[in-house]
């Protein structure tokens, strides 16, 4: 039973790590391309 208790964290936090992983890989892509990053979006040459 610990076992797949432990399964299902493990499991939790890979998936946490990659969503983390992924939203920071977005913000450098976004300051690369000149954008500003606010509230989850990227704008770019404009007000948003």
């Amino acid at each position: 039973m610990f076992r797949l208790i432990r399964l299902v964290i493990f499991v939790l936090f890979a998936f946490l790590a990659g969503i983390l992983f992924e939203r920071d890989n977005q913000k450098t892509l976004c300051d690369q391309s000149g954008g500003s990053w606010a509230d989850g979006m990227c704008s770019i040459g404009g007000k948003s």
